[in-house]
């Protein structure tokens, strides 16, 4: 069906998939498939081999749409990573996001040599497209999960911080094919520049980003989240425009910017990011699914390569890696073949695979439809099965608490106060005390509890059951005060009585 392009048209559509993707998002779940199969399955239904109501090949225009909503997806998701968090398992997660990309590149390559009969290098450039697990993709799947906080915690900084080295290879590879005389030492001084720099650059521009959205007195709460988020896309494109990594820069930067102390407008930043991200994240996955075409992607020769590279990656070259990455520490067996399982391809192979195609080499339309098959075998298999997975290995923990709701009346950006959300921990100290037993800081007040989604109105003789999700009003004087006390855990406390008790026993006893 052609339709005459003009604006309103363009509206509608992108309304009715807007619209379309958000209900996805509803029966994901309840059909066991990750939502981001079902964006790229609307996509190829509305694209030119389905119903035929949008006609979209542009390589270039897929590419910049999914570089910014990564940008985008990376920076929500660096907001929503605790450091303290991070901090245990940074190391192993740096030495997945290299040496298990790297890795997962050769072992892919040698297959890929193999199975699509094409040279050397343009097996190791299929590689290196495959080589990353995917943070819009690791970030969909676990949200919300039950999967123990030390696992969760690796792939998600794995996933944010391994798309420089998948980018790195990529281009690097692109270059090796079309120069007559490639030079290596040059390579590894491009390698070298992209990741310190990257890393440098996000680290200014975060605590930049972090220090202006404090000091800075805007009219309207409205603008501070895209003020925040004009910082990481700043962030991105200075890096990348003198040949660093933006995606790490980006990553980093909102490292930063979640972990500062007395972020002015947190929840408002955190849930317009969110939204956002979830809103390029439908866009991006359908945009991937206009471009490719049906008739060409399920054809007998793209199906058995497809297969079997897939199975290749997810049952040889991802075990691979995370064994011979994270060789020495602390991971069980239980735990590493978890992690191997859940090593999820989306978004960025498939953007990579446009790399090759902008650049006019041979075979990159094929290395775009195995890429893409790849990819949906992996979200489809991998995950849909993760949270049994790890059910069935004995690695899920207890229920996450999340918070639905956020309440910030009033803002230290305007005044001296703040209601600021909390949510208590079994093992926090103030967990089975009475409001009335808490030794709160000074000009603090415990406004509302949410438990179990119902409003219980807080008086002292209050009990704050685990899971509880406080709403407290606080000066900015007694934020840090209030973070400590309800953060503090149990053994802490003991000990601290403890130590009280052996100090008075020593001054009656002199």
């Amino acid at each position: 069906m052609e339709v005459s392009f003009n604006p309103d048209y363009v509206v509608l559509l992108g309304a009715l998939l807007l619209i379309v993707g958000v209900m996805t998002t509803k029966f994901s779940s309840r059909l066991g498939v990750p939502a981001l199969v079902l964006f790229i399955a609307i996509g190829m239904l509305f694209g030119s081999d389905g119903l035929g109501l949008i006609y979209f090949d542009s390589a270039y225009y897929a590419q910049l749409i999914g570089i910014i909503a990564l940008v985008i997806i990376l920076f929500e998701g660096g907001l929503q990573t605790k450091w303290s968090t991070v901090r245990p398992v940074a190391f192993p997660s740096l030495a997945l996001a290299t040496l298990g990309v790297i890795t997962t590149t050769v072992v892919v390559a040698v297959a890929a040599k193999l199975i699509l009969d094409v040279s050397w290098l343009e097996g190791f450039l299929f590689g290196a497209i495959v080589g990353s697990t995917d943070a819009a993709a690791v970030f969909a799947v676990l949200k919300g999960q039950n999967i123990k906080q030390r696992l969760g915690a690796t792939l998600e900084a794995e996933s944010g911080t391994n798309d420089p080295m998948a980018v790195f290879l990529t281009l690097s590879f692109i270059q090796l094919i079309q120069a007559d005389q490639p030079s290596y030492v040059l390579l590894a001084g491009s390698f070298i520049w992209q990741m310190g720099i990257g890393l440098l650059i996000g680290l200014l521009l975060g605590k930049l980003a972090s220090g202006a959205i404090n000091r800075i007195n805007l009219d309207s709460s409205g603008l501070y989240p895209v003020f925040a988020l004009a910082f990481a896309l700043l962030t991105y494109s200075v890096t990348a425009l003198i040949g660093a990594s933006g995606l790490l820069a980006v990553y980093v930067a909102a490292l930063i910017i979640g972990n500062a102390e007395d972020l002015t407008y947190r929840q408002s930043i955190f849930r317009f990011n969110e939204g956002f991200a979830w809103m390029m994240q439908i866009l991006m996955f359908i945009i991937l699914g206009l471009l490719v075409f049906p008739t060409q992607l399920f054809t007998l020769n793209v199906m058995i390569s497809g297969i079997l590279l897939s199975v290749i990656l997810i049952l040889i070259a991802r075990p691979l890696a995370v064994f011979l990455s994270i060789i020495g520490m602390k991971y069980t067996f239980k735990e590493k073949v978890f992690l191997s399982w859940a090593g999820l391809r989306g978004a960025v192979p498939i953007v990579l695979a446009t790399f090759p195609m902008l650049a006019g080499l041979p075979n990159s339309q094929m290395f775009f439809n195995v890429v893409f098959f790849v990819v949906l075998t992996s979200t489809l298999i991998q995950g849909s099965t993760i949270a049994h997975f790890a059910k069935w290995l004995g690695l899920t923990g207890n229920k996450k608490v999340e918070s639905s709701h956020s309440l910030e009346l009033v803002s230290i950006g305007k005044s001296n106060a703040e209601i600021i959300e909390f949510i208590v921990d079994e093992d926090s100290c103030i967990s089975g005390k009475r409001i009335n037993d808490i030794d709160f800081p000074d000009k603090v007040l415990v406004n509302a509890i949410i438990r179990d989604n119902n409003l219980v109105t807080p008086s002292g003789k209050t009990k704050i059951l685990a899971n509880d999700i406080l709403y407290v009003l606080t000066s900015r004087e007694s934020k840090k005060s209030i973070k400590e006390l309800i953060e503090k855990r149990k053994v802490e406390e003991t000990k601290d009585i403890e130590v009280n008790e052996h100090e008075k026993e020593e001054e009656t006893v002199s």
